[in-house]
């Protein structure tokens, strides 16, 4: 059975891109796999499970309804919070139109954002409670 090891995003500036999903994730930079090919990878820390994240140049500019994107989940934070806090290393939020008016049972709600290099992602978790 195959297994996703790496995700990797086309970035016009991997280093700020880098700096916000280290920061977003916890993830720590990895030493290249082949040095100077141009990719930074993150990587979880020890222990702890989670799929690499590689940046690398790209020219193509970040789609507005991306094919493949990340999903993240809050944790233990609220929805709010963990939006606030993406919001605040840079992040910005988008209006999506395809989010649904009424979600399904169980279901937990999501805020779509873009990060530094305009790349879509969602967080999903528990909004906070009012």
């Amino acid at each position: 059975m195959a297994v996703i090891t790496q995700v990797s995003l086309g970035v016009s500036d991997c280093e700020r891109a880098a700096r916000f999903w280290a920061a977003a994730l916890g993830y720590a930079r990895r030493p290249p796999r082949y040095p100077g090919d141009g990719w930074i990878v993150l990587a979880p820390p020890p222990g702890v499970p989670g799929t690499a994240l590689a940046m690398d140049l790209s020219e193509s500019p970040a789609e507005a309804f991306p094919r493949v994107h990340l999903d993240l989940t809050a944790g233990g934070r609220d929805l709010d919070d963990e939006v606030d806090r993406l919001v605040g290393l840079g992040a910005r939020r988008v209006d999506w139109p395809h989010y649904p008016a009424q979600l399904e049972p169980g279901a937990s709600p999501y805020v779509v954002l873009a990060d530094t290099e305009g790349n879509r992602f969602c967080v999903a978790g528990r909004p906070r409670a009012r």
